[in-house]
């Protein structure tokens, strides 16, 4: 199976000097727990989480009003392409300990995401074991 036949096509990003807030306000009305930065040329340059805004924003005493996503964001964003094999992106999902991939094209550009829903959502043509197995492996480091 590959990544396109399972990844979410509407991806919500945001510019790096979008506030702290902001994207906490896209994530909590979209429901969603992660949105990656787009630089002017709409490359990935980052991603930031929820659990991004709690550690690195509110934990250090950060002003999410006037923090810029780039202070906190991820720059170094494991991505992958839509004609991977689901097998191989599990495989780097669970090596880089993360819950959500970002589908880029060749030119970096953001063109979906690949979230463990996503892949629970398609456990009948991935198979149950290997999604069992790369949540555990995300989990146990």
């Amino acid at each position: 199976m590959k990544v396109k036949e399972c990844m979410c096509e509407n991806v919500c990003c945001v510019k790096p000097e979008t506030t702290v807030k902001e994207v906490a306000k896209l994530m909590c009305t979209k429901c969603i727990g992660s949105v990656p930065i787009c630089d002017s040329d709409d490359c990935i340059c980052g991603i930031i989480t929820d659990r991004d805004i709690i550690l690195k924003t509110l934990a250090c005493d950060k002003d999410p009003n006037c923090t810029k996503v780039e202070e906190i964001m991820s720059k170094n964003v494991c991505t992958c392409k839509e004609n991977d094999d689901i097998s191989v992106v599990e495989t780097k999902m669970a090596e880089n300990q993360i819950r959500r991939i970002p589908v880029c094209n060749e030119e970096n550009n953001i063109i979906g995401i690949l979230t463990l829903k996503d892949l629970t959502e398609n456990q009948e043509k991935i198979g149950c074991k290997e999604i069992g197995q790369t949540l555990k492996e995300i989990c146990e480091k």
